[in-house]
């Protein structure tokens, strides 16, 4: 299964305002059933409604504005069909279901439920559905390019004694006949549909109010397994201290109205809105003076991007995932300074494997557009930015394009997005450079020449556009520029062998001659 790729015109029609699931989940049987309820407007009459659900399931009943409905199964595809078709507005259709998920085989990167246990030997149920689409356990409309605009009710049915942690915020928790209890949690914020999961397991709840960048107070809340809880209070102290850094970055922490969510899990994090996971087993890297988690950063600058400016096409991951992975430089240039987010950047540098562009076209599915390239070469995208248009100018526009998305978020973004936004924040024309690093897998190729003792010439022969280079010398810094139809080579006079680009800013190579 891989969510996304080409929306279907059966599905270009819908606009998916609305989801309520109400699941009960059985443990020892490794099952759920229960039903989906989703609220969505029509653009135009059509006889056939079309929804994505897992096809191993078990499809009871389905009705449409209350009333039953003939369907069919094809693949991953339920049919709703009416002969007297459906008019345009407002829908409302439940299906009723059951049926057993298929199991993660490794999370969250290939996805599905996690059923195992903790040290105590409690149930411990984990969700993840990226790469697969959420239709891996509820039927939905299953495209980023659309969100329930008015949010996502869930009431998960689980054993007593147990807990389940969910997006948004808790309504209530409802004691049944049988051991049972009924988890009802809510969100009135737009929401991904991979982001609509839950955790179950044996959690106890810390929790401590956060006053944002801007004033407003939210709780921060760790759903922290029983046998884990001396470890709660300095992940949340990690937590807060991410957090203002981010702000700075990137504005308010983005779901003020609900909370700062966090849940432990047994395998990597992942960044589940309103309630990220965390599996690293509390074990930090350590530095003077602090303690860092990457995965536990990374998940949380998704908050930001992904959550809030989220990719309309699976084509453009590299917008969350390579700004989020530029937020960990970020994070180090505050603790550490320049040279910490340098050391950073060029750890990112190594990692670009660059075999095919970052950005393929579009409609792709996630398992097309899935690679190391989008966080790293996406995140060197915006290294390289930095430098040509100055921190004046790019600290400010990556700010205002993520705030100027205001509740409820109900946009969504491609490269052309982006690229237009610097373009015009910067008034350069920027376009080169990102169809250079995103559209193809060319470096910036420079030959260095020595011509004799103390004479190098410098030959520039792949440069997307007149670019602003340092050359380090015996002298110190040569600030010049270089662009594509240069022709004639530079000329450096140096005792030691000149440094191109030293402190490494562009995606190049250099060649000695």
């Amino acid at each position: 299964m891989s969510a996304g790729g080409r929306l279907r015109p059966l599905q270009e029609i819908m606009d998916i305002r609305h989801y309520t699931l109400a699941l009960k989940v059985d443990i020892p049987g490794q099952s759920i059933a229960g039903y989906a309820e989703i609220t969505l407007d029509l653009s135009r009459q059509t006889d056939t409604l079309l929804l994505d659900l897992w096809h191993v399931y078990n499809v009871q009943k389905i009705r449409v504005d209350k009333a039953e409905a003939m369907f069919s199964k094809k693949g991953d595809s339920l049919l709703i069909v009416n002969k007297n078709a459906y008019a345009p507005g407002r829908h409302i259709i439940r299906v009723d279901y059951n049926g057993k998920p298929p199991v993660a085989v490794k999370p969250p990167w290939k996805g599905g439920f996690t059923w195992t246990k903790d040290k105590a030997g409690n149930p411990w149920v984990v969700i993840n559905c990226q790469t697969e689409g959420a239709k891996l356990y509820f039927p939905c409309k299953d495209h980023p390019s659309d969100e329930p605009n008015e949010g996502v009710d869930l009431y998960i049915t689980i054993p007593q004694g147990l807990t389940v942690a969910g997006p948004g915020l808790l309504k209530n928790v409802k004691k049944l006949s049988g051991n049972q209890a009924t988890w009802h949690w809510k969100t009135n914020y737009t929401i991904s549909n991979y982001c609509v999961v839950f955790n179950i397991g044996k959690y106890k709840v810390y929790s401590r109010p956060y006053t944002s960048v801007d004033g407003h107070t939210v709780p921060a809340e760790f759903y922290v397994l029983e046998q884990d809880t001396a470890h709660a209070r300095h992940l949340l102290d990690l937590k807060l201290r991410d957090t203002r850094i981010l702000e700075k970055y990137f504005g308010e922490y983005p779901w003020i109205k609900e909370k700062i969510g966090i849940a432990e899990v047994p395998n990597p994090g992942m960044e589940h809105q309103t309630m990220i996971t965390y599996g690293d087993n509390f074990k930090y890297d350590q530095y003077p003076g602090f303690e860092y988690s990457a995965n536990l950063f990374h998940e949380y600058a998704h908050e930001w991007w992904a959550n809030k400016v989220t990719n309309k096409d699976w084509a453009h991951m590299w917008i969350q995932e390579g700004i989020a992975t530029y937020a960990e430089a970020l994070f180090f240039r505050e603790t550490r300074g320049e040279a910490g987010y340098d050391s950073v950047m060029l750890s990112q540098r190594v990692g670009i494997r660059n075999k095919v562009p970052v950005v393929q076209g579009d409609a792709l599915g996630m398992a097309a557009a899935y690679n190391s390239d989008i966080y790293y070469k996406g995140s060197f995208l915006m290294h390289t930015l930095r430098h040509v248009i100055g921190d004046t100018l790019f600290f400010p526009t990556l700010k205002k394009f993520i705030t100027d998305v205001k509740y409820p978020y109900n946009h969504f973004f491609t490269t052309a997005d982006i690229q237009a936004f610097f373009c015009r924040e910067s008034g350069v024309d920027l376009n080169p450079i990102f169809n250079f690093y995103l559209r193809t897998t060319k470096t910036m190729d420079f030959e260095l020449l020595k011509a004799a003792p103390g004479t190098y010439y410098v030959f520039i022969r792949n440069s997307p556009m007149k670019l602003p280079v340092d050359i380090l010398t015996d002298k110190g810094m040569i600030h010049t520029t270089v662009s594509a139809d240069q022709m004639e080579p530079l000329e450096i006079t140096s005792k030691t062998q000149p440094v191109i680009d030293p402190n490494g800013y562009y995606f190049k190579k250099v060649i000695m001659q």
